[in-house]
């Protein structure tokens, strides 16, 4: 019996914050505001310390899953992964956030997520950074910028098929 196989999508962008790192990576760390900035997570509910229940909406349909925070490294990287249902081992999606603090106090935001729903990856991580980004100066009273990913692009990089 041969597997139907998955598509995976996946997509890096990076974009800068005006915020010291330590106030983004706290920022982040608070996954129950993720619905604020990504669009596609409509709830979230703290299980425990790593895991937390969740609800996606995209393409019409909803789907659960428990969101399981895998690696933190404090003011560094933050790395997470999706699974299917409160107790499936199907992975929906994963993701990684790296933090580079800059010369002038503000903050390099490097977000790479992969998914098994189909779409347009990167142009919802645009738009997650970009929320991201907006929510962190709402605060400050920040303009834009955006940072080089370090190989000459600042745009998201879409590398699924």
């Amino acid at each position: 019996m041969s597997k139907n196989r998955v598509k995976v999508s996946v997509a890096e962008g990076s974009i800068v914050v005006k915020a010291a790192i330590s106030s983004v990576y706290r920022r982040w760390l608070r996954v129950e505001n993720f619905p604020k900035f990504m669009t596609a997570m409509k709830t979230v509910q703290k299980m425990d310390a790593t895991h937390f229940f969740i609800v996606v909406a995209y393409n019409g349909k909803q789907h659960e899953g428990v969101l399981e925070i895998m690696l933190r490294v404090p003011e560094r990287r933050v790395a997470w992964r999706v699974l299917a249902g409160r107790s499936s081992c199907d992975q929906l999606a994963t993701g990684v956030v790296s933090f580079a603090s800059r010369s002038d106090g503000s903050t390099c935001v490097t977000l790479k997520i992969s998914s098994t729903f189909n779409g347009d990856v990167s142009r919802r991580m645009d738009t997650y950074l970009h929320n991201f980004k907006r929510l962190i100066e709402e605060q400050t009273g920040e303009s834009e910028n955006v940072c080089s990913l370090g190989w000459g692009s600042s745009q998201p990089l879409n590398r699924g098929n």
